[in-house]
């Protein structure tokens, strides 16, 4: 196994659509593994493929405090969703440090694939309902921010941006010695 990248906002390629997962090989349970441990490792409770630069439609989430319940979707989609809708705090791997709240459906019906092509739905509500519909966001090339103000979405643009360069800058520092 071995840590990805996660691309950072605004990053354009955080606005790509992902493709449908077609083949379910060797590859495909690679991908499932390492986007586990670079999720735990940053550590967060869901990852979308599109965020490691992988535009597929897979999803990785454990929202247990003990961090053993892997769930794992592919080609998921939303079969029903509630009318209730409920305002969580999210954050977001791609945008570090940021939290805000973002409403979304509070229970969500899901069908998707496993890593073995096999069909499943599941029924979800609170942490993992949220968690579900953020990270199929991002398959759909959206990310969290977007459901903020423009003002708000500024300033996190900018202070992203900002830490960029100075990783950049710093990385340049540390190789010049």
């Amino acid at each position: 196994m071995s840590l990805l990248n996660i691309l950072r906002y605004p990053d354009p390629r955080l606005h790509k659509i992902a493709k449908p997962v077609t083949v379910f090989d060797e590859r495909l349970k690679k991908l499932v593994e390492d986007m586990a441990e670079t999720m735990y490792d940053a550590p967060g409770v869901g990852l979308a493929a599109s965020q490691v630069d992988v535009h597929r439609q897979l999803i990785v989430i454990d929202t247990s405090e003990t961090r053993s319940d892997l769930r794992v979707f592919i080609n998921p989609e939303i079969v029903w969703a509630s009318a209730e809708l409920q305002v969580y705090e999210e954050g977001c791997l791609s945008v570090p440090g940021i939290y805000d709240g973002v409403e979304r459906h509070s229970q969500v019906k899901v069908k998707a694939l496993d890593a073995e092509g096999k069909s499943f739905e599941v029924e979800a509500e609170g942490l993992l309902a949220v968690c579900i519909q953020h990270e199929m966001d991002h398959l759909k090339g959206k990310v969290f921010v977007e459901y903020l103000s423009p003002l708000k979405r500024n300033r996190i643009k900018a202070k992203m941006l900002k830490e960029e360069r100075e990783m950049q800058r710093d990385k340049k520092h540390s190789a010049a010695r």
